[in-house]
């Protein structure tokens, strides 16, 4: 056995690891965007592995850091809609003390156990660190419990990397204009849709989703995604931006609208061709809208402003499950699960891609892997465009009106099939998906409540538009 490999076995399996590093991590962790467990304390952690992707070595560690992969699990109080044990991916850099331009990467620096003295950072930010990954991913194999894996396509040497930070349940690394990888920090048991989707997309040869290049995942017994490194779209604007971009200047968004939902549909079509496409009969009908009531039951417990709307929105979901009894059934497949304008890039040529399959991070992955009717994704963009219309002043209710018109209007014209032909399903996604945004931005951003609740106002009416 190599000193490398020998090094990497001892750390891996020292019971001192996780106990030296936990205060620093008590510290660190509930300050970092993609921490699911705001507002609640963390009781303990729980090592489930740790590989040293580059060892450290202590006879060089002034210039030669270390890179430890880490899956933490993170014990907090149980909480309505709030799992009491959730996993994270950790990529820790290991100096004895970094250079200065990583001090805003700083965790702390370690007291005691096998990394005693020693600083521990957030890896992705050290340029070293992070075209280390890139390597791994380059040359698929297994470290410890990371395996990594790619296509057929060869990857480039020396891609310089660098971080974008622009993320919020994840982190993502672009490489030289030519990748990004995206890293999953809450992982689950089971493939990553993110992952599992696209590769399904390619082997259609749907060009909306850009196909995977390499991914890494664990086996700790089960199988979880770790990451994936998919084409960078240099150039690309996200639709977010180009919407508000069209408001400030007095444009519609129409054409862009349409487009979108050509696109919507082709992905969604591929999809069906790849994979499943069960029915939803009465008793399957009778669990979409139980875990709709569910989930408004439990957003309003969190969120006070909600409960005066609960009678109102749940009829929405009673709806669905009236015409389930009365024989009504609906196609269903897999979607992209939480799709809006920011999941969305347009290129120079104008052509539309769709991104991040991972669906709604706050979901169960068994929930987020089931296949769903593909009025949801539709549901999910038909907020974003009232999320658009409402971050302007003034509020502009008819430019998202018409914005959503033209999207189920593209959306028809490529699927065959108008999604505003079923008011009653379109109704309690939308407002599914409405209850979903006003937990979130009671949870992180508070300012933007108003937005969803508004929502929430009409759709407890019974009014979709």
């Amino acid at each position: 056995m190599s000193e490398a490999a020998s090094a990497q076995v001892t750390l891996a399996n020292s019971t001192a690891l996780l106990p030296s590093l936990g205060p620093l991590l008590h510290e660190w962790l509930p300050r970092q965007r993609w921490f699911a467990g705001k507002g609640r304390s963390i009781t303990a952690f729980s090592l489930v592995s740790a590989t040293e992707i580059l060892p450290v070595d202590r006879a060089d560690d002034d210039r030669a850091p270390g890179l430890l992969h880490l899956l933490v699990r993170v014990h907090q109080p149980t909480m309505p809609a709030q799992p009491p044990v959730d996993c994270y991916q950790l990529l820790l850099g290991v100096r004895s003390a970094p250079p200065q331009h990583l001090a805003p990467a700083l965790i702390g620096r370690v007291p005691d156990g096998p990394l005693a003295g020693l600083t521990v950072y957030e890896g992705l930010h050290d340029p070293h660190l992070a075209a280390l990954l890139l390597e791994r991913l380059r040359t698929p194999g297994r470290l410890g419990a990371v395996c990594f894996d790619r296509g057929p396509e060869p990857i480039p040497q020396d891609l310089p990397p660098r971080v974008l930070d622009t993320e919020q349940s994840n982190s993502s690394l672009v490489y030289g204009n030519s990748y990004i990888l995206k890293i999953f920090r809450r992982v689950f048991p089971g493939t990553n849709p993110d992952l599992e989707l696209p590769l399904a997309l390619s082997r259609e040869g749907c060009g909306r989703v850009p196909a995977p290049v390499a991914w890494f995942e664990a086996a700790t017994p089960e199988r979880l995604t770790l990451g994936v490194l998919q084409p960078f779209l240099p150039g690309a604007q996200d639709g977010w931006q180009l919407a508000l971009r069209a408001l400030a200047t007095g444009h519609d968004f129409l054409a862009e609208a349409h487009a979108l939902g050509r696109a919507t549909a082709e992905v969604h079509t591929a999809l069906a061709a790849a994979l499943p496409t069960p029915v939803l009969r009465r008793s399957q009908t009778d669990e979409l809208a139980a875990a709709m009531v569910e989930r408004l039951e439990a957003a309003a417990h969190a969120v006070p402003e909600l409960v005066p709307y609960v009678p109102g929105l749940r009829t929405a979901f009673d709806a669905v499950a009236a015409l389930g009894h009365r024989g009504r059934s609906w196609a269903a497949q897999r979607v992209h699960g939480d799709l809006h304008l920011g999941q969305t890039l347009r290129g120079a040529d104008g052509f539309w891609s769709l991104i991040d399959f991972e669906g709604e991070p706050a979901r169960p992955l068994p929930e987020r892997r089931s296949p769903q009717p593909p009025v949801r994704d539709v549901a999910g963009m038909l907020r974003s465009f009232d999320y658009a219309a409402r971050s302007h002043r003034p509020w502009k209710p008819e430019w998202a009106a018409r914005c959503r018109d033209a999207y189920c209007d593209g959306y028809a014209e490529a699927a065959g099939a108008d999604p505003r032909a079923e008011p009653e399903l379109l109704r309690a996604h939308e407002t599914d998906k409405a209850v979903y945004e006003v937990l979130y931005e009671a949870r992180h951003r508070p300012d933007w409540l108003p937005v969803p609740m508004a929502a929430i106002h009409r759709l407890a009416s019974g009014t979709v538009r």
